[in-house]
Parts: structure tokens; sequence; C-alpha cells
């Protein structure tokens, strides 16, 4: 357990894990309470007892979007400027629109226009959050390796826990009665944790180095993050796993009706299967004590994630859906830890803030249109070939990744003996030291020795 929560030793994290903890339960509260809202509101007019599939997808899409279009603007942005203060003003307007969405329900004018536009809104403020915030956790943990890989873990433990917690605590209010509106409510005020976190940080943030401006600084960014092949390399599988892998989630309710003849309740096992193998894959992470072996891990994580995607695709049983689920939330999880944390490893603090948007466009960019496309492809050849297909990608890429995998170590040890992270740089800088500070003083004994003879 020491291993496991050691950079929480650092009092900036320590804050920040409290109040993100908090917040995180708040947001997927409210996540629930507007796809539920989402689903009575275009269930009513056409008097079925489920929702438009379209508008589900709609209100999905205009959320995640932002992400891939705005992702390199947001780099630029936590390059710029000092990340606190960005915090400060995405996790304010992040409150304000919980808020707005609270009034709106209370007052019972919500319309699926309003959902679409407050949903774009926060795709938008959430693209400049998760950058910042993913640039902003090594000054946390003071700049320390280990305790940065570790932080990175934890955050997403923290994240997956939530997933776990606020779903369960919002359908929960919504079973007694109790409207959408006191989620999104209950969401707005749980900022202030956040708010109050990084208000009570202690940390001196030393201004940016100065960027040349418009838009050469995006393509320097671009420059030195498709330039480096560590870094591409990572980005590109990313990609690749959001765009046909992850979209299986939106397809989860096919699955929970036609192959398990079941309905909400199976479709809320099925995600918790997979939240609790993201969070068994985001603990394992944090009890590793050093990044070293990371590279394996993505390399191996896609081929599992892809024969998880394949088992589940042609399940017909829950006691075979469910470990599959688990395995593929574990796999994702650990293949996204791993490469966000030599990312941040490896990357020079000032491009970090680009690069990490680049990480977050591969990451979350990329999820909205694959699953508008898995969407579309399970239409005509059926959610279970879609998503065998999907794994099989995985596993390909997977397996070319782990073909590159010599000469991307080759380009990161010399970045790993510069920080120190090998320990065998130290050993040799001492074992190359010995046999010349033996030789200097041998010199120093012939000089002093030929010095008293001319003495004599």
């Amino acid at each position: 357990m020491a291993t496991m929560l050691r950079s929480l030793a650092h009092r900036n994290f320590r804050l920040f894990f409290i109040g993100q903890g908090m917040s995180l339960i708040g947001t997927w509260m409210q996540t629930t309470a507007m796809a539920w809202l989402v689903n009575d509101i275009t269930a009513v007019p056409s008097g079925s007892h489920h929702g438009d599939p379209f508008w589900l997808t709609m209100v999905v899409f205009a959320t995640q979007i932002p992400g891939l279009i705005l992702g390199p603007i947001s780099g630029v942005v936590t390059d710029r400027f000092r990340r606190r203060p960005i915090l400060y003003i995405t996790q304010t307007l992040m409150m304000l629109q919980a808020f707005v969405l609270a009034w709106l329900a209370y007052s019972g004018t919500i319309a699926i226009w309003h959902l679409i536009v407050l949903g774009a809104f926060i795709g938008v403020v959430s693209t400049f959050d998760v950058t910042a915030r993913q640039a902003f956790l090594t000054q946390m943990v003071g700049g320390h390796p280990d305790d940065l890989a570790n932080a990175i873990a934890l955050n997403s433990s923290l994240f997956n826990g939530a997933r776990l917690i606020g779903p369960a605590l919002a359908g929960g209010m919504l079973a007694l009665g109790i409207g959408e509106g006191t989620c999104f409510l209950l969401n707005g005020f749980s900022y202030l944790a956040v708010l109050g976190a990084l208000w009570a940080m202690r940390l001196h943030e030393a201004k940016p180095a100065t960027l040349t401006r418009g838009w050469r600084t995006m393509v320097e960014g671009a420059r030195y993050t498709f330039g480096s092949r560590p870094i591409l390399a990572i980005l590109l599988l990313v990609a690749v796993v959001s765009l046909v892998g992850t979209p299986y989630a939106a397809l989860l309710p096919i699955f929970a009706v036609r192959n398990l003849q079941g309905g909400p309740g199976m479709y809320g096992l099925l995600t918790a299967a997979s939240g609790v193998g993201a969070l068994a894959g985001a603990l394992y992470m944090a009890a590793r004590k050093t990044v070293l072996g990371l590279g394996r891990v993505i390399a191996a994580a896609p081929a599992v994630f892809g024969v998880g995607l394949i088992v589940f695709a042609f399940s017909t049983t829950l006691w075979l859906s469910l470990p599959a689920l688990a395995l593929m939330g574990f796999a994702v999880m650990t293949q996204m830890a791993s490469s966000n944390t030599i990312l941040q490893t490896i990357v020079d603090e000032d491009k970090r803030g680009r690069v990490m948007s680049f990480y977050a466009t591969a990451f979350l960019g990329f999820a909205p249109m694959g699953a508008l496309a898995a969407g579309g492809l399970a239409e005509v050849f059926g959610a279970p070939l879609t998503v065998a297909v999907g794994g099989v990608v995985c596993i390909f890429a997977g397996l070319i990744f782990a073909s590159q995998l010599p000469g991307i170590r080759d380009h990161i040890r010399p970045i790993y003996r510069r920080i120190g992270i090998l320990p065998e740089l130290a050993q040799g800088i001492q074992e190359a030291s010995e046999p010349r500070t033996a030789l200097v003083d041998e010199d120093l004994r012939s000089e002093t020795g030929e010095a008293e003879l001319l003495k004599k």
C-alpha cells in the first residue's frame, strides 16, 4: 500500500486527489442523469418506453467531438500560460454549466437542443481542462519520474472508482423519484472541492518560456511530437484503439438485449464489469515501482484488449461476457496509463502541454468518430461482427508496436539515462571515474617524487 499510494505523500497531489475525487463522482452523476433525461425527452413524442438512439448518440457526439478539433489549440494554451489559473477557469465554467442544467431541469423548460448545446460547451471546456490537468500532474509531484507514474495511475483509479459510484448514486436517486435537476445541482457544488484544492496548493509556478506566436507555436509542437519516434508510435497506437476498439461501449445496450436477452439491469451489469476491470488496471499501474518495462505493457495491452473484444462479441452467456469485459477494461486502462506515463516522462517541459494535447486528441477525440462508424457498421453487418473486427485490428496494432519496440527503446534509453531513471548510468559513471582517479593520483605521486629528487 505504501508503494501504491506513494505519490500522495506530496501535499499538492493529495489535495488534488481528494478534491478531484469528489468532483468526478458528481460528473458521473450528471452524465448518467443527462443520458436518462435524453431518453425521457425523446421517448415522450414517440410514445415509446425507450428514447431515440439518434439523439442519444448526438448528445454524446457533441460532448466529445470538440476534443478532436480543439486538442492542438489546448496544448498551445497550456504551454503559453500557467496551468493552475487555466484550471481555475475551466473548473469554474464547468460548474456554471452544471448550475444552468439544474435550473433548466427544475424549471421544466429543458429541451433536447439545450442538452446538445450545453454538451458541446462542456466538451470545449473539458478539452482545455484535460490537457492542462495532465500537464499539471508533474508539478504536483515535484517532477519525480516514478512518483509521476504513480500519480497518473492513481488519477486513473480515481476516475474509474468514480465511474462505479457516480452512476449508482444517480440511478438510486432517479429510482426514488428525485429529479435529474438534483443530480446536476450536486455536480455543480462538487466543483467547489477542486477549486478549494487548487487554492490550497503551495507551489511556485514559473512563468512559461516565451513561445513563438500564432500558428508557429502549434507547428513547432507538431514537429516535435511527430518527429519523435517513441511519441509518434505511442500516439498512433492510442488512436487506433480509441477508433476501432473503445466504441464497443456504445453498442453495449444491443448486446445486453440481443445476445444476453436482458434489459436495463443487464446493461448496468455489463458497464460495471468493464469499470471494475479498469479500476483493477489502474491499481496495478499504481503498484508498479518504476516506469521501466512499460513498453512491454503498451505492446501487450491492445492484443489482450482485442482478444477480449472477440470473446465478448460472440458470447451469449453472462459468465463469459462479464470476465471478457473486465479483461477489456483492465487492458485498455493499462495501455492508456502506461502511454501517458512514458509520454510525460520523456517530453521536454516547455512542450509538455502540446504533446499531452495530442495524446488527449488520440485518446478522446477519435472515440466519437469510432462510435458513429461502429453504429453505421452495426446496422449493416451486425454488432457482433463489428466489435470482433475491431478486436482483430487491435491485436494487429499491438503486434506492429511490439515489432518496433527495440527501435523505440533505443530512442528512449538516452532520455532515461539523462534524467537518472536507468540505474546503470550512475554505476557506469562511478566505474569510469575510479580508474581516472587512480591515474590522476599516480601522476600526482610521480610529480611529487620528481620534485623531491630535483630538490635533493
